[in-house]
C-alpha cells in the first residue's frame, strides 16, 4: 500500500476557525499531525495586502482556505496573493479550498452592458497560479465551466439531510420547499434523499428587488415545512415565504441554507419571523450575533472539506461525498450528544 500523502494547508483571513477545524479533521482522519503553514496575511496602512510564508512549502501539494465572503474583495485579493507567494515559493500544486465563492451571483448578463463578474472571477484565480477549486455549493453549476482548471462543487444537501434525520422524528410529515422555481432542481434532490414530499414558492416581481406576489405551488397543510436554498442574504424572500407558508397552513417551517450571508436586517428579520430555526453551514465566518440568536444553528463542514482535501491530495474520488451514508460515519460525532439536548419532537 502506497503512503498516503500529507497536504499542507495555509488559511487566509476569511474564516480562521473554519481553516484550523478543517486542519484538526485532516489530521484526525489520516492519522498524522497537520497543522496550518505559518504565516502573516495583512495590511498596509493604505489597504495593500501583503503576505509572507514562514515555512518551506517547496514541491508541496499547497490548499489555501479562503472564503470569498464580506468584505469580499479584500478577500478575494489575499487568496490571489497567497496563491502567488506559494508559486513563487516552488509549490508543486496550489488548490484553492472557497467555502463560499463571491461573485457566484453574477454569473450572466442579466440586461445590456453589464460584466459576467464570475468568469473574472475564474480568470483572476487560474492567472494567480491556481491549479484547482474546491468549493461548496456554487450558486449556479456553470460556473465549473467558467474555468480552464479542475472544480470540485461538493454539496451541503448530505449534511443537511444527517441534519435532518436526527433532528425531527415524525419524517412523514415532512415537506422539501424550494423558495424559487431556480432552486427546484435542489430541492427535488434533497426531498428525494429523505423521502419527502415537494413544493415550490412562486415568486412574481414587478420590478427587481420587489416581490408583488407569492404563491405556492404544491400541499403544505399540516406538515412539516423545510425551504433548501444555497444563499441567505437579507432573508427577506426567505421570511415572506415562511409566513406564506404558515398561513398555508404549514405546522411548523425550518430552513436549511448552504451560505448565511447574512447581511443586516437579516438576523433581526430571521428572529421575528415565523420560522422555527434556520440552519446554516459555516462556510461563512460565524459572527457572534449569529451564535447567540435563537433560532439559528450552525452545522459544520469542517470534516467534509477534511475529507475531500485529502482525497484530492491522494488522488481519490471526490464525488464519494456526495453521499450522505459516506458522510455518516466523519459526522457521527456531532450527533449524540449534539441531539440528546437539542432533539424535538415535531
Amino acid at each position: 500500500m502506497s503512503e498516503l500523502v500529507h497536504p499542507k494547508i495555509i488559511s487566509g483571513n476569511s474564516n480562521k476557525t473554519l481553516s484550523k477545524g478543517i486542519a484538526s479533521w485532516a489530521s484526525s482522519l489520516s492519522r498524522s499531525q497537520i497543522d496550518l503553514v505559518k504565516g502573516r496575511v495583512e495590511q498596509f496602512n493604505d489597504q495593500e495586502i501583503f503576505v509572507e510564508v514562514f515555512e518551506n512549502v517547496r514541491n508541496e501539494d499547497m490548499f489555501i482556505v479562503q472564503s470569498t465572503s464580506n468584505p469580499a474583495n479584500d478577500n478575494l485579493m489575499e487568496l490571489l496573493i497567497i496563491a502567488d507567494a506559494l508559486r513563487r515559493s516552488s509549490a508543486k500544486r496550489i488548490t484553492a479550498v472557497i467555502p463560499y465563492f463571491g461573485y457566484a451571483r453574477q454569473d450572466r448578463r442579466t440586461k445590456a452592458r453589464t460584466p459576467i463578474s464570475a468568469k473574472l472571477i475564474a480568470n483572476l484565480l487560474s492567472g494567480a497560479g491556481i491549479e484547482r477549486i474546491l468549493t461548496l455549493d456554487l450558486h449556479s453549476a456553470q460556473i465549473q465551466g467558467f474555468f480552464d482548471i479542475p472544480v470540485d462543487n461538493l454539496y451541503a444537501s448530505p449534511i443537511f439531510e444527517l441534519d435532518i434525520s436526527h433532528y425531527f422524528e415524525r419524517q412523514e410529515l415532512l415537506t422539501v420547499v424550494s423558495p424559487d422555481v431556480g432552486g427546484v432542481a435542489r430541492a427535488r434532490g434533497l426531498a428525494k434523499t429523505i423521502n419527502a414530499d415537494l413544493a415550490i414558492v412562486d415568486k412574481r416581481r414587478n420590478q427587481p428587488g420587489e416581490i408583488a406576489s407569492m404563491t405556492v405551488i404544491g400541499e403544505v397543510k399540516n406538515k412539516i415545512c423545510i425551504i433548501v436554498d444555497d444563499i441567505c442574504d437579507t432573508a427577506g424572500t426567505l421570511v415572506k415565504a415562511s409566513d406564506l407558508l404558515i398561513n398555508e397552513g404549514a405546522i411548523e417551517v425550518h430552513a436549511y441554507i448552504s451560505h448565511g450571508v447574512l447581511s443586516d436586517p437579516a438576523i433581526d428579520r430571521i428572529e421575528k419571523s415565523s420560522m422555527s430555526s434556520l440552519v446554516v453551514t459555516d462556510s461563512i465566518s460565524i459572527i457572534p450575533k449569529i451564535k447567540n440568536s435563537n433560532k439559528i444553528r450552525i452545522v459544520p463542514t469542517a470534516p467534509l472539506f477534511a475529507q475531500a482535501l485529502l482525497n484530492i491530495a491522494n488522488g481519490n474520488s471526490v464525488s464519494s461525498l456526495f453521499d450522505s451514508e459516506r458522510l455518516r460515519p466523519i459526522y457521527k460525532p456531532y450527533y449524540p450528544k449534539y441531539h440528546i439536548e437539542k432533539k424535538r419532537k415535531a
